[in-house]
């Protein structure tokens, strides 16, 4: 038998097609408090060693990993046990848990309320960072938050959960408050005829002794697996505040899970629907003033929807930005060809802008003035407004610039395109917020004379400022008309964000923002649209 000496060859069937050139490096983690310029900028008054600490571990591969499954693996609703006894539980991927041990662990939830310095920018920063990795499993830790403040309306039932909503760690036994060594607290609020209008709420409160039964439904329940919930409840002296706890001693509260929401996005945390019957409540504030107490919890999730959109705009910016700095095309990468360089740049802008303005509504929360707080009181309303409104479509602009690879589910893109309007919807949608922002101005003195301030200041800074400052307190001396609103808070809403950049941003990016935000017919409908100057040093500001 002869012997060939040709060489050796590959079999057919492991021959390749082609070499994989031209792609981007899979990536996997990276820091988002070190790589992350414009967030130092705004968070500079904060201590840097917490969130330092934060973005480093956040950031990681481990992290981007667990936030990925934690989204691809939904929670699941288990309602009987298998001899038919009620359950009422939303079973989590382990992937969900780690993530909310991660966040609490690190004090997203608590920094605002333990005398942390800057807490409230702390808790802000972090929600920004976290909304990159895995947005849903921030929406329980951020009731939690934003609970704290309404437990003040009963300092008996703030001695017992405060403590364990403030203990910075996570905790998801099934056990009564008291027996846990930290807790989460939700929000049920809207029912199925009155959504926004929650005086038109059905749920009846009967009492029971030195508490209350609730009777009735919630069509939505942010994370039925929190320890408790602020609701509402017709109580015989009007529409009143309620604790509701999950768990009671040796059983569990009657809550009943009717079904998890089949949402968009927001897939890692389990929306849901709920029933109370004759559920154990306790009541928090004076009957007929549950409006009054719960909307302390409301102010500060609005801080959080505030900011989240930053953190989906700056999420997305950074994928189209890496992509752009390794694709070639045309014989020069995508990060130098004018044009695309023009529509990062462009874009650059709009998420300085709208972090910047949710730090500097932080900032006014951590204040402990009258003035901080009367501004807090509209300026969160704007911030959240003007935000969101950007946010899907900054988006969808950063995930075009990857082309079709955008669009599959291998990237981030697809969770931060479904992620996009949720922030809007929560809180107050945008027309809510437009009557919320008049009201406050009508009703509320301080709140305008604090805002009036706010804009003041930066006069002299930019002649485009000025310019449409003037334009619109010479369109709208007082207030707008009710059909104004949107234009009346959007023009608002940009203006502060402006002034925020005059103070506080480099000059490319205040300057930029002023020319193409505030010139009548400065830029078009698309990112890109407008020169939006210093375009070198805007990508500075989201290059690594």
């Amino acid at each position: 038998m002869s012997h060939s000496t040709a060489p050796a060859s590959r079999p057919r069937d492991t021959l390749g097609t082609h070499d994989v050139v031209n792609q981007p490096a899979p990536r996997a983690g990276h820091d988002l408090w070190a790589g992350d310029a414009i967030l130092r900028t705004h968070a500079a008054h904060a201590p840097e060693a917490p969130l330092a600490e934060f973005g480093a571990q956040i950031g990681s591969a481990q992290m981007r990993e667990a936030g990925r499954l934690a989204n691809r693996h939904a929670p699941e609703l288990v309602s009987f046990d298998r001899a038919g006894r009620r359950l009422d539980e939303a079973r989590f991927h382990p992937a969900y848990h780690q993530l909310m041990e991660a966040g609490l662990g690190r004090g997203i939830s608590s920094a605002a309320w333990t005398g942390a310095q800057a807490g409230h920018s702390q808790h802000a920063a972090m929600a920004y960072m976290f909304s990159q990795v895995e947005p849903g499993v921030v929406c329980p830790m951020v009731m939690t938050y934003a609970a704290v403040p309404a437990l003040a309306a009963d300092p008996a039932l703030e001695a017992v959960w405060r403590p364990k909503l403030t203990a910075g760690a996570y905790d998801p036994s099934i056990a009564p408050v008291e027996a846990k060594r930290a807790a989460t607290l939700g929000m049920a609020m809207t029912e199925k005829q009155g959504g926004s209008d929650v005086r038109a709420n059905t749920t009846r409160a009967e009492p029971d002794g030195a508490a209350y039964r609730l009777r009735g439904h919630k069509w939505f329940c942010s994370a039925p697996m929190s320890d408790g919930f602020l609701t509402l409840a017709q109580a015989d002296g009007g529409l009143t505040c309620f604790l509701v706890p999950r768990w009671l001693e040796g059983t569990r509260n009657a809550i009943h899970v009717m079904r998890l929401k089949d949402k968009l996005g927001n897939r890692a945390n389990a929306s849901s629907e709920i029933e109370y019957h004759d559920a154990l409540a306790w009541r928090l504030g004076e009957e007929g003033q549950g409006v009054k107490t719960i909307i302390e919890m409301v102010h500060h999730t609005r801080l959080s929807t505030a900011i989240a959109p930053a953190g989906l705009m700056r999420g997305a910016l950074d994928e189209a930005v890496w992509w752009c700095e390794s694709r070639t095309t045309f014989q020069r990468r995508l990060i130098d060809q004018p044009l695309m360089k023009t529509m990062l740049a462009d874009m650059v802008l709009d998420l300085e802008g709208t972090l910047a303005l949710g730090m500097h509504m932080a900032r006014a929360f951590d204040g402990g003035s009258e003035t901080d707080r009367a501004f807090a009181r509209i300026g969160v309303a704007l911030a959240k407004y003007l935000g969101n409104k950007l946010c899907p479509g900054f988006v969808y602009e950063a995930m075009e610039a990857l082309g079709g690879v955008g669009y599959t589910e291998e990237t981030p893109m697809p969770l931060y395109y479904r992620e996009a309007p949720l922030n809007s919807i929560w809180e107050g949608s945008g027309n809510v917020i437009c009557l919320d922002v008049l009201r406050t101005l009508m009703r509320d003195a301080g709140a305008g004379e604090a805002l009036q301030g706010e804009l003041a200041t930066a006069r002299g800074g930019s002649a485009a400022y000025d310019r449409a400052l003037d334009a619109h307190l010479e369109r709208w001396p007082r207030l707008c008309e009710e059909s104004e609103a949107r234009h009346f808070t959007e023009s608002m809403a940009t203006l502060l964000t402006a002034s925020v950049l005059l103070r506080h941003a480099p000059d490319a990016v205040a300057q930029g923002y002023a020319a193409t935000r505030l010139e009548p017919g400065a830029r078009g409908r698309s990112y890109g649209a407008a020169e939006p100057g210093d375009v070198d040093a805007l990508l500075a500001r989201v290059r690594p």
